[in-house]
Parts: structure tokens; C-alpha cells; sequence
């Protein structure tokens, strides 16, 4: 792979937090010499605590076109393409804006898989299924604890994952987790591509490894870059956990290589 042109990067963050999580990274990638931008999802942005405190009353009318069209306007705002890293849900967000055509490469950490990569995997509905369930409509999700723990911090003791919850967790629209499994979250898997990593922590429950890599052999263009990395012991708290720097250290060598 051709060294990568572009001094931008655009990180994007998942469900059921905002761009806070991204702080560190940012701070990382930006000693390499990038411009570092972490935007939040509609009705996303502000403190954790306060959104969950004071849930924005617009929240449950967000959906992932939203989110794509949001981070779309964004790009097309910026003085060149960007390299594009997500995160959860933010991967899938990433893969789709990649398959628009609006970055130079993509990086899809525990990503969310777009139409058509089924999700077999038992931890995968144990997660999602409180947050899609029929009977709750459009309504807020507001994670707990407990489902944090087991979601997103299994491989931390529960007293830390209760802290990182309360730094970071903020009420969820289900209707951006219903919008991934309609049309529009659909990706040509056949057509020439710009550079795609996918990261896989191997104990996440919510989007476990044997997914993220099912993903990453829909791709067919043998043409195109698209490289598979797992990181063994990690959860979906992939970014933020034990070892974080390993990670995007990888991510960093890839762009370069």
C-alpha cells in the first residue's frame, strides 16, 4: 500500500457514547503531525453526565442517515479527504462513507457490519437486542451498568467499568441502531476501494471478532486494499482499555505503510 497522502484524520465515534472517547487518540495522532477532528453525532455532543441528566428531546429522531449525512457535510467541508477512523458503530458509519467515496482510507475498529454480514454470534444478540427491541419504537435507550459491563467492559473489573460508564456513556436513539439493518446501510462489496483495516478485540461480546471478520472477506475487489487485524484479550472498549496505544500505534503503521 502507497504511503497515504492526507495529513486528516476524521475519528468517529459509536452508539451509546460521544466524541469524548476519542480525546486520547486524538492527542496521539496529533503528535504524528495530523489534524485531528472528532465530531459528534447529532444530538450527541456536550458532557456525558449532563446528556444523561438532560436527554436532548430531538435525540430519538436521529437515525443513521443522520449520522452519515452529518459526517458527510462535515468532510466535504474540510480542505482534503481524510483518513477515517471509527469505532462500533462508527465503523459501519466509516465503510459506508468509504463506500461514498469520502475518504482516503478507512480503519473499522469492532464494527458494526452493514446489511447482509449476518450476526450469528449469541453475545451479538444477548448486547443488541435491548437496544433494537420491536416493542420499544423510536424511544430513548438508556444503557445500564450491568449491560455496559458485559457490552462494552467485560474484560474489566466491574468497579472500572462502572467508572468508564460514568465518563463516558451517554442515552442512545435506537432508531440510528434500527437504521443499520435497512437498505441504506448496505455496501458494494464488489467495486474498487480506497485502503480498509479492520480491528477486532477478541473477547468483545457486542461485535465479537468472527463478525468484524466477516466482514472484512465480504470485500472481493482484489484490486483494493483490505487488511484484517485482531488484537488478542481486548474488548469493545477496544480504545480505551489497557493497552489503547497498541492499537492506534497499529492503526499509525498502517497508514504509513
Amino acid at each position: 500500500m502507497k504511503t497515504l497522502k492526507s495529513k486528516t484524520i476524521v475519528l468517529v465515534h459509536g452508539l451509546f457514547v460521544n466524541n469524548k472517547t476519542w480525546e486520547a487518540w486524538k492527542r496521539f495522532f496529533e503528535t504524528k503531525g495530523y489534524t485531528v477532528y472528532a465530531p459528534a453525532n447529532p444530538s450527541h455532543s456536550g458532557n456525558p453526565e449532563a446528556l444523561r441528566k438532560n436527554i436532548d428531546p430531538d435525540l430519538t429522531q436521529v437515525n443513521f442517515v443522520d449520522v452519515v449525512n452529518n459526517l458527510i457535510k462535515f468532510i466535504d467541508a474540510l480542505p482534503e479527504k481524510p483518513i477515517l477512523i471509527g469505532h462500533s458503530l462508527g465503523g459501519l458509519t466509516v465503510q459506508k462513507l468509504m463506500d461514498l467515496g469520502k475518504g482516503e482510507a478507512g480503519v473499522m475498529i469492532d464494527g458494526a457490519p452493514p446489511q447482509g454480514v449476518i450476526p450469528y454470534e449469541w453475545s451479538f444478540w444477548k448486547s443488541n437486542f435491548p437496544v433494537v427491541n420491536p416493542f420499544k419504537g423510536n424511544s430513548v435507550f438508556m444503557p445500564t451498568k450491568t449491560w455496559f459491563h458485559y457490552t462494552f467492559g467485560n474484560t474489566l473489573p466491574r468497579a472500572e467499568s462502572d467508572k468508564v460508564f460514568d465518563e463516558f456513556v451517554v442515552p442512545e436513539s435506537r432508531a440510528i441502531a434500527w437504521g443499520t439493518l435497512k437498505s441504506y446501510a448496505k455496501i458494494d462489496f464488489k467495486k474498487a476501494h480506497q485502503p480498509l483495516l479492520f480491528i477486532a478485540g477478541e473477547k468483545d461480546h457486542i461485535m465479537p471478532a468472527s463478525l468484524n471478520e466477516r466482514n472484512f472477506k465480504a470485500y472481493k475487489n482484489a484490486d483494493s486494499v483490505t487488511d484484517f487485524k485482531m488484537f488478542n484479550g481486548r474488548s469493545h472498549f477496544i480504545c480505551g482499555e489497557e493497552g489503547w496505544e497498541e492499537v492506534a500505534t497499529y492503526i499509525y503503521n498502517w497508514i504509513q505503510n
